[in-house]
């Protein structure tokens, strides 16, 4: 709400130059949006020798005083509100805030813009008295909606009432959701959390939108307008401040909500304020439509003929407060501001934020001590009509207005420290909208109190600093909401998608694989697809993309033929193995084959591709993977090439390469044949048989992809080079086993590391128990009490001694190693090995060799149970080779 002015309402001066026996003509234009109302009454202003015209909003002041200015010069033209004070000497035509019309000054045309704005509880007051006592000595003239026709035919005798039509229809729409919205839409929502809401859904699916809100000061509203009017942004979401003397280009009108509050509880809007709203689409003689969007109900039937027909029921009653004040005193005054209304039609309204300041105050002695004359009275009223702007809820404000008046009636002026402390702390142009918005507030405050020349030393200075910082904000507000709403790329491209159709969209690829529509990018090549820019989230996208589509008829057929020539190290596996990847793209799929090593490759589908194009790609690709799949595992099919002649040996190596280099099995196999196998690079152990070249990071991840390939499951996360143990609850353990991580207890082991480690615990063992070596833990990459679980797990009996002192598997001795009787029973049932012929139970002639572990043989003698620490443990003497 803007202050009013000094004495606005009380000074008997003003009141001698407005009243009715002065007046020689009133009139009142009254009708709904788009009528031309205020255009007429500015013609008419400016047709007179000198006029005053009061606005509701203290931007469309600023609007209409810039037109004023266009017309007259500026050393003609005055700006009146609460914040801005420019009256150049020689000043003839005012434009103004309602409240902060000069009331004092004669001038020959006087009007009032909204006049139906005398039925607000909140600010009708002021209206109600312009309409009263407001007058022009040659003509006045009220401008409104038709529901205050009766009252001003009661309460203003002889007023001429003129109404004017429409220039154009507002249709009723019904519901439509909020991406699917006309461009040149208004949504309008009633809190800010709404606002950002939509304006953030706005610019993620429709490429932007313009914010104005009743917060925002004249620069930041003329700004985001003129995104829209400009056609940046085909979208503007605002509050209900757009209802009045908003033009612009809107053609639809969308109402995100059909209540609001204000200022006690939530309410519905009355039919007249939703046609109010409704009303700022279509322009001079352009229809426009309204409706809802969202979650909104949609507006009901009779309020939306009510709208089209522009038919509301009249106003039965005004809000009125006496502007007739005794300043003898603070309760004087009090009393004088609660008197009855003295016409019928006229109704007291909510209890204002100045009166309830001034009660506050005047019941702190502080402040009733410095009160002593009418003077101080009416100072301490007018430092109460300090406009609220902040609105924090708390007793700041009337803190401020008290530091006012006191720093007023005992110095005469605000101090100047002061006021550059309290400018200061809004200088700052940081942080984000709602705290842009705060401060503009403030300022706003600052800027009103600086209007005042009777309050501060040299006023203009401080109004200039006041308007610089606040301009400084409000730039900044408008780059934070332009920042965080707009899109101007998504905006462009979605405006010439409405205006063109797909064949008629520009499409190329630049040599960097970036896929251009209309200027923008929108996407890239990768592979031999279109991946679409994360941005591009339109809901035309579909149009957008195949627009896209065309420029990659050409680009294709130049990409597979680069593709079936490039080198081997341009393709790489995926990340989860399943696909082959070229120049950043998946471009073919692996799926297991009929042989382990010789997976299929299927091409991806792709419609840019014919069947020709798929198979030259296949047939690339398939060569590259064979190409990998030799190099890595070379030492696999060496050894295979050299036992063609020999069915036994080239028996294990077809099995070798069946399984991946890794064979579980735990038959036996003669000595001579391990020596044979051993010179080729395959070792025989205790729990496999396996090549471990195999082993080395790169081949592993490779058998790992061709496994995963073959049983249709993503690549498992690999150990890291260099690891010798993992944990052994893994979500992939088949596929492990079969690379050669062998489960160990609460681990899983390298194959080869476990294999090593047997033999050598075994041959320390060979003749009784012996402590376990140092630093195991560390070479197993394990803690030390997980040691013995391994062990057992891997067959290798571990008893633990007497203590014998602290060591690193913790305070008793180091565990020794022994046989269990269980143990030695089962190795007298085994058969001794010798160096002659096998005779394996399965088919030779198949080349299926039977596969074995180190054999055990029974004990020569068993050595004898030692004294001491290892009284306790049964010991088996190992035989020597």
């Amino acid at each position: 709400m803007m202050g009013a002015s000094p004495g606005a309402g009380s000074s008997s001066a003003a009141r001698h130059a407005f009243h009715p026996a002065n007046a020689r003509r009133i009139r009142a234009v009254l009708g709904p949006t788009n009528t031309g109302k205020t255009h007429l009454a500015i013609e008419r202003l400016l047709a007179h020798s000198s006029g005053i015209i009061g606005f509701p909003l203290r931007l469309l002041a600023r609007e209409n005083y810039e037109r004023m200015v266009a017309a007259k010069g500026a050393a003609a033209v005055a700006l009146i509100t609460g914040e801005e004070k420019i009256v150049p000497p020689n000043a003839r035509w005012f434009s103004c805030t309602v409240e902060a019309m000069p009331l004092g000054q004669r001038a020959e045309f006087v009007a009032v813009d909204e006049i139906q704005l005398c039925a607000d509880p909140d600010r009708g007051h002021i209206f109600t008295d312009r309409l009263l006592h407001a007058r022009g000595m040659v003509e006045t003239m009220f401008l409104g909606a038709e529901t205050i026709r009766p009252l001003l035919r009661r309460l203003v005798p002889g007023i001429e009432i003129d109404s004017r039509p429409r220039l154009s229809s507002l249709a009723h729409t019904g519901a439509c959701k909020l991406t699917r919205l006309p461009p040149r839409s208004a949504i309008v929502a009633f809190s800010a959390t709404e606002v950002y809401a939509i304006a953030e859904l706005i610019r993620r699916r429709r490429g932007g939108c313009a914010v104005v809100m009743g917060q925002l000061s004249p620069r930041t509203r003329n700004a985001q307008v003129a995104l829209y009017q400009e056609r940046e942004v085909d979208y503007l979401v605002a509050t209900d401040a757009i209802g009045m003397g908003l033009n612009m280009d809107v053609n639809h009108v969308a109402f995100a909500g059909l209540s609001k509050f204000d200022g006690m509880r939530a309410r519905p809007l009355f039919p007249a304020e939703i046609a109010q709203i409704a009303g700022r689409a279509g322009r001079g003689m352009r229809d426009g439509t309204f409706g809802t969007a969202g979650t909104c109900p949609p507006v009901p039937e009779e309020v939306a003929e009510a709208v089209e027909t522009h038919r509301f029921d009249p106003i039965e009653r005004l809000f009125w407060r006496n502007s007739a004040l005794d300043f003898s005193g603070p309760e004087a005054l009090l009393a004088s501001l609660a008197h009855p209304p003295p016409l019928a039609g006229l109704t007291a309204g909510n209890d204002a934020t100045d009166v309830l300041t001034l009660g506050s105050l005047a019941a702190v002695p502080d402040i009733r001590a410095l009160v002593r004359s009418p003077r101080a009275t009416r100072l301490l009223w007018e430092a109460c009509q300090i406009p609220d702007f902040r609105k924090l809820g708390d007793e700041s404000h009337t803190r401020l207005c008290a530091r006012i008046f006191t720093h007023v009636i005992r110095d005469e002026h605000v101090p100047e420290s002061w006021m550059e402390s309290q400018i200061a702390g809004f200088t700052r142009v940081d942080g984000d909208i709602d705290s842009l918005m705060h401060r503009l507030s403030g300022i706003r405050v600052c800027a009103y109190i600086a209007a005042r020349p009777d309050w501060v030393r040299n006023a203009a200075h401080w109004q200039e600093r006041t308007r610089a910082v606040e301009d400084q904000l409000s730039d900044a507000l408008h780059e934070r909401l332009t920042a965080r709403f707009v899109d101007r790329r998504a905006a462009s491209l979605i405006r010439r998608l409405d205006e063109s159709a797909e064949e008629d969209l520009l499409s190329a690829v630049t040599a960097q694989g970036e896929v251009v529509v209309e200027g923008h990018p929108v996407g890239r090549v990768t592979g031999l697809d279109l991946v679409a820019d994360s941005a591009c989230a339109l809901p035309d996208q579909r149009l957008l993309l195949r627009a896209a589509r065309r420029a990659l008829r050409t680009e294709i057929p130049r990409r597979v033929q680069t593709l079936t020539q490039a080198p081997d190290d341009a393709f790489a596996f995926s990340a989860d193995g399943r696909f082959v990847v070229w120049d950043g793209g998946a471009v073919a799929r692996l799926r297991g084959g009929d042989h382990l090593l010789r997976p299929r490759i299927d091409v991806l589908d792709n419609s840019f591709l014919d069947g020709a194009q798929k198979e030259r790609i296949r047939a690339h690709l398939a060569q590259w993977l064979d190409r990998q799949v030799h190099e890595a595992m070379a030492a696999l099919f060496s050894a295979r090439a050299a036992v063609q002649a020999d069915p036994t040996l080239r028996g294990i190596l077809h099995r070798l390469e069946e399984q991946g280099g890794v064979v579980a099995d735990s038959q036996s196999m003669p000595p001579a044949l391990r020596a044979r196998l051993k010179a080729l690079g395959v070792r025989v152990g205790r729990h496999a048989v396996l090549m471990p070249a195999l082993l080395r990071p790169h081949a592993m991840r490779l058998r790992a992809i061709l496994l995963a390939a073959r049983a249709g499951r993503r690549l498992p996360d690999l150990p890291p080079a260099g690891a010798v143990s993992i944990p052994a609850d893994g979500p992939h353990d088949a596929i492990l086993a079969q690379l050669g991580w062998i489960a160990a207890g609460p681990v899983r082991l390298r194959l080869d590391i476990a294999e090593k480690l047997s033999g050598e615990l075994r041959w320390r063992a060979r003749n009784g128990p012996v402590p376990l070596p140092d630093g195991l833990p560390s070479r197993l990459g394990v803690r030390p009490e997980m040691v013995a679980a391994i062990l057992k797990a891997l067959d290798i009996p571990v008893r633990a001694a007497r203590p014998l002192g602290a060591s690193e598997y913790g305070p008793a001795a180091p565990p020794m190693l022994a046989v269990t009787q269980d143990a030695r029973r089962r190795q007298r049932h085994q058969k001794p090995a010798h160096d002659g012929p096998t005779h394996p139970s399965g088919p030779s002639t198949k080349g299926r060799a039977l596969l074995a572990s180190r054999p055990v043989t029974a004990p020569r003698a068993a050595h004898p149970v030692p004294d001491g620490p290892f009284a306790a443990l049964a010991v088996l003497k190992y035989p020597r080779r």
